[in-house]
């Protein structure tokens, strides 16, 4: 690879960039001034709420273009350049069937915030964590003064073993994907990480072989597949390997870091 050649990087958060405490390693801010100056643009892309992600990248957020809630919501500084939403419809009987299934929990993801029905604890805390803005509503069939973008389902049980089974039947109208060990997510079946990356690469004129870019999920395959210097992480889900043309260390050896820093920062 001619380093020269990369003009824009895109990352996963959780199991990538993030470490297994969801600690971003500090020297990130170094790394992504040294990546400003010559002029590559980073992503960060996620399943993640956009205000959670605006947090977590606070002192650099105006130079950073968010790809939130899997690929259904684009935002550069501070201007929205991409939403895909789900019709409320649609939304209903998602959430009448996850109701359901022992030891899932929903999260309605709307453009404004992130509401859940169910005050256990445990719950609230991974909702919370995940979701900066998130309101604890009585019923989630009642809200309807939003755009929603996704759901996502909290399993205690297991996302691939738990919900995915009985959801799964919902890819034929939307799109269903495990996006970690316990979560899964359901959004419009057009909407997805590559997708959003590939509306980026337009917007900015950025040819594939110009990008890099890092995962370690399902969620992340389309995005993988959009960009030439592809790396799933050495702690990657076992199926998004075949997605993937190189492996970079683990997100807790911060593999994305050491990978940027061996290959374009050298």
């Amino acid at each position: 690879m001619e380093k020269q050649t990369i003009k824009l990087i895109a990352s996963d958060m959780d199991g990538t960039l993030l470490d297994s405490t969801g600690r971003l390693h500090p020297d990130f801010f170094s790394v992504f001034e040294n990546l400003k100056d010559k002029g590559i643009t980073f992503v960060a892309a996620s399943g993640r709420q956009y205000y959670n992600l605006l947090k977590l990248f606070s002192k650099v957020k105006d130079d950073i273009i968010f790809i939130a809630e899997n690929g259904t919501y684009v935002v550069s500084k501070s201007k929205e350049l991409l939403v895909v939403d789900i019709p409320i419809e649609e939304i209903r009987k998602v959430v009448r069937e996850i109701r359901n299934i022992k030891g899932a929990y929903p999260v309605l993801c709307g453009k404004n915030k992130a509401y859940i029905e169910d005050e256990y604890i445990e719950f609230v805390r991974q909702a919370r964590t995940y979701y900066e803005r998130c309101e604890i509503v009585p019923d989630l069939l009642e809200i309807t003064d939003d755009v929603f973008l996704k759901i996502a389902i909290y399993d205690f049980n297991g996302s691939s073993a738990n919900s995915y089974p009985v959801l799964q039947h919902f890819n034929e109208s939307l799109k269903v994907v495990v996006s970690g060990q316990n979560w899964l997510d359901i959004s419009h079946r057009d909407a997805n990480k590559g997708n959003a990356l590939k509306f980026i690469q337009n917007y900015l004129s950025v040819k594939a072989e110009e990008c890099m870019a890092f995962g370690d999920q399902m969620n992340d395959a389309e995005m993988l597949q959009t960009v030439s210097y592809s790396y799933c992480m050495a702690n990657s889900a076992t199926e998004l390997k075949s997605f993937a043309r190189y492996v970079a260390p683990s997100n807790d050896e911060d593999g994305v870091l050491h990978i940027i820093k061996k290959i374009i920062l050298k």
